[in-house]
């Protein structure tokens, strides 16, 4: 994987992450989660990611069976995006697990 498919994931990560606003697990104080060039920790990023495609996929599945039980408040177009959103989501987090697995086998295949 080239320096520029990195950056580009960790920029789409960041933008993830400034989307989510704050993670829903208590924050860690910004000398824990900084490394020593003062980029957010990789792992603290995806477990932001990981925390918003979760609240996405049950935000869809409340809905979901919201509309099943007859919600007059509920209408199909809101289940529908609410779905749409949750799936965009986690196909984007796989896509960057599948990158970062790659890029980690690239790493262990390197002549030394």
């Amino acid at each position: 994987m080239s320096q520029i498919d990195v950056n580009s994931v960790l920029s789409q990560i960041r933008a993830l992450q400034a989307q989510a606003g704050a993670p829903a697990r208590p924050a860690v104080p910004a000398a824990a989660a900084s490394t020593a060039s003062g980029a957010p920790n990789f792992g603290r990023v995806m477990e932001a990611a990981l925390d918003r495609v979760s609240l996405r996929q049950t935000e869809s599945a409340e809905l979901q069976s919201r509309f099943q039980l007859g919600d007059p408040n509920t209408d199909i177009a809101s289940v529908m995006l609410a779905s749409g959103r949750a799936q965009v989501e986690f196909k984007g987090l796989v896509e960057v697990r599948n990158r970062m697995v790659r890029a980690y086998q690239d790493v262990m295949n390197m002549p030394l």
